[in-house]
């Protein structure tokens, strides 16, 4: 049965590809970075890694929901796009930015930081897998991360072991929690479930497309996983 804090919870796509890598969807919606920033013991040097890695990560997924608004063969799935692109440029990068600027860190900081191996092989893998298949394929890829963000935010909300008083993670928490970016996310997983019933049917398992498909889901949230453990292993100063 899905949980309540799932996004997307009542379709069937996107519940059948978490359903093909379980374990590792768990691994990355419960990842110990994220149990650490929800207690507020992640070091700083962690978080500040991770923060600037993942402003980068935002500028590649922005391309790929660009990409998205050209891929898209309807008027409907192209104002989509556009506005979950609009939602990272102007809202999450945003967010990023004021966060960042707490830090200490300015724009030019962060753009200025080489790219992690993780960041690289995660953003790529996305944006090849759009240049190279359809819309379908495309969002599937980026399904984990705005789908997965949305659903670690409302779990953080929910646990009682989460410690907002005092807590120098606050912000990035109750950001992810909050109904603004659960509304974008919800859209990005209605968006799935539309593209996907046109291009499968409604018996999505049964397609010829659907064992390339579960592939492109389970490596995007392997990435995923990644790209916590990047966070946990910030470079030596």
């Amino acid at each position: 049965m899905a949980d309540d804090r799932d996004i997307g919870a009542g379709g069937d796509v996107l519940s059948r590809l978490k359903a093909t890598c379980t374990a590792q969807w768990a691994d990355y919606v419960g990842h110990d970075f994220v149990r650490r920033l929800a207690d507020g013991s992640l070091p700083e040097a962690c978080f500040r890694h991770y923060l600037t890695q993942d402003y980068l990560f935002l500028v590649h997924f922005s391309r790929a929901y660009a990409l998205a608004v050209y891929k898209a063969d309807d008027l409907t799935e192209m104002r989509q796009a556009a506005a979950t692109l609009h939602a990272l440029l102007n809202t999450e990068m945003s967010l990023h930015l004021r966060v960042c600027a707490g830090w200490g860190l300015s724009e030019a900081d962060i753009t200025a930081v080489p790219e992690a191996d993780a960041n690289l092989a995660y953003t790529r893998f996305v944006l090849d897998s759009g240049m190279a298949g359809d819309l379908l394929d495309l969002l599937v890829a980026l399904a984990p991360c705005v789908v997965g963000y949305g659903e670690i935010g409302a779990r953080l909300l929910a646990d009682p072991a989460t410690q907002l008083e005092g807590n120098p993670y606050r912000d990035w928490i109750e950001a992810y929690s909050g109904a603004e970016y659960r509304e974008v996310a919800e859209a990005a997983a209605a968006q799935l479930e539309r593209v996907a019933d046109r291009r499968l049917g409604d018996r999505p398992a049964d397609s010829p497309r659907w064992a390339s498909l579960a592939r492109t889901f389970q490596t995007a949230t392997r990435l995923e996983i990644g790209f916590w453990d990047m966070g946990l292993t910030p470079p030596a100063a």
